[in-house]
């Protein structure tokens, strides 16, 4: 995003510079460094307020009637990125490590409980073509599913997940089976030319539901 199309959207949400930084989460200079373009603009704050005017457009008679931000939400959720990954997967139990990296940030519109992580898509396996598909470079957020739970069925008419798989590294991926009783689940993927496959969940690390995604305005 360039410092003018970020002076533009903030124009079009009618927000002073303090007001945006506050719903951002960064001060005020941030915002004018961004402005005058001393400063590159971070990807998820491009995100962000890209998602606050898109937000703001839906609204039935926006003109008439101004968004409020004051009493936004705003969780910021780590986000292991397809460099990242591979530390995310030595280093996903340490608290230090995920505090170093980078953010995206949430509004309220998704449910403050529990631990979520945002993850970048990588390959086309989650990819047919259809209006499901887990494009490359998408960013998708993600509710971690607690142990306990997997000893129980698994809700996966509902999710599509995110495993993270002690040696096969971090998947996304479709769950179509959950066999509790040997703790073996059946992963799919959207291609047809990626094979099912089971994993055991004793090989599992984390297990993650896929609770939205994000995609750049210039792809499908």
């Amino acid at each position: 995003m360039t410092n003018l199309e970020f002076k533009e959207i903030r124009k079009k949400l009618k927000m002073k510079q303090a007001e945006i930084a506050e719903a951002i989460g960064v001060g005020t200079r941030a915002v004018q460094y961004w402005e005058k373009g001393e400063r590159k603009i971070p990807e998820t704050t491009a995100y962000f307020v890209k998602n606050m005017l898109q937000e703001q457009q839906q609204k039935p008679n926006n003109s008439a009637s101004p968004v409020a931000y004051s009493d936004l939400k705003i969780m910021y959720v780590p986000l292991a990125n397809q460099y990242a990954q591979a530390g995310y997967l030595s280093r996903f139990a340490d608290e230090e490590y995920i505090e170093s990296l980078p953010t995206i940030p949430f509004s309220d519109d998704v449910e403050h409980r529990g631990e979520y992580m945002c993850f970048e898509v990588r390959g086309d396996s989650m990819d047919d073509g259809s209006y499901e598909s887990y494009l490359e470079g998408d960013i998708i957020l993600c509710r971690n599913i607690r142990q306990d739970y997997w000893m129980s069925k698994l809700h996966y008419d509902k999710w599509d997940f995110v495993i993270v798989h002690k040696e096969k590294g971090i998947l996304v991926k479709r769950i179509i089976n959950h066999d509790v009783e040997r703790g073996i689940i059946t992963l799919h993927s959207l291609n047809e030319y990626y094979e099912d496959f089971e994993i055991h969940l004793q090989d599992v690390a984390k297990l993650f539901n896929i609770i939205s995604t994000r995609r750049k305005n210039n792809r499908r």
